[in-house]
């Protein structure tokens, strides 16, 4: 839209430069009369095509395309939550780690007292263990990971945040 505002502002501006070296000065007026005519007609053809139908079902289809893959990725998740601790600490550990992080603002680099503090704070000693990216266990393969119930109470105290 910047361009076309722009080119329908040269276009005036030239017309007028070419009518003023010209020798007929009366023609200054049809001139930028006949450009800015142009330069509005070809705005209302970039809106117009710009409003099209086929531009709205575009845009309704991405929104419905990014919907189901959030819906995939959301599924994908709780399905983990109910598999083994190596699931839980690959794929929901760091998850949660970082909307723990984006919700209380404590960064785990800056002060570690005062995260885990915070941590123990908001979750708890027993759904900490489950959130906390250093609670990593590297021999936990078959161990089971918390479960759904878990996960639900571990989001719905990161929502009251």
């Amino acid at each position: 839209m910047k361009r076309i505002v722009a080119a329908g502002f040269l276009l005036v501006a030239g017309s007028e430069l070419l009518a003023l070296a010209g020798t007929d000065r009366s023609l200054i007026l049809i001139m930028s009369g006949v450009a800015v005519a142009c330069a509005l007609l070809g705005l209302r053809w970039y809106l117009v095509r710009d409003s099209r139908p086929d531009a709205e079902e575009q845009r309704i289809d991405d929104a419905a395309e990014s919907l189901r893959r959030w819906l995939s990725r959301t599924e994908t998740l709780i399905s983990q939550a109910d598999a083994t601790r190596r699931d839980w600490d690959r794929h929901l550990r760091p998850t949660l780690a970082r909307q723990f992080e984006m919700a209380t603002g404590q960064k785990r680099s800056k002060d570690r007292a005062a995260y885990d503090a915070t941590g123990r704070i908001l979750f708890g000693a027993d759904l900490w263990a489950w959130v906390d990216p250093e609670n990593v266990s590297r021999s936990g393969v078959t161990e089971p990971g918390p479960g759904r119930a878990a996960l639900d109470e571990i989001l719905q105290r990161l929502e009251r945040v």
